[in-house]
């Protein structure tokens, strides 16, 4: 314990001779620890939270291939046919 604490003193005193280096320093962590809490912040609601559905996961996502792309998008009358057509899902939304 005491070398600890001789070494935050001597960590205060080397601060204190170069002030430029301790505003540099602790800006420095300022900006990392603040940058590291913005991302895991959208980390954590994005990726890490359930999804606010019941069952998610028995969540399906469709596509329609098209020649040029394998995962395109459908146009709102396809979809309708889809929705009014289904006998697989319980419902379908877009």
């Amino acid at each position: 314990m005491t070398t600890a604490l001789q070494d935050l003193r001597y960590a205060i005193r080397q601060l204190g001779k170069s002030p430029g280096f301790a505003i540099i320093a602790i800006l420095t962590l300022t900006l990392g620890i603040g940058a590291n809490t913005a991302i895991f912040s959208v980390v954590h609601g994005v990726l890490l939270n359930p999804l606010p559905y019941p069952h998610p996961d028995r969540t399906v996502v469709l596509f329609h291939r098209k020649p040029a792309f394998r995962t395109g998008s459908i146009s709102y009358p396809n979809f309708d046919d889809w929705r009014r057509e289904n006998q697989s899902f319980s419902s379908m939304a877009a």
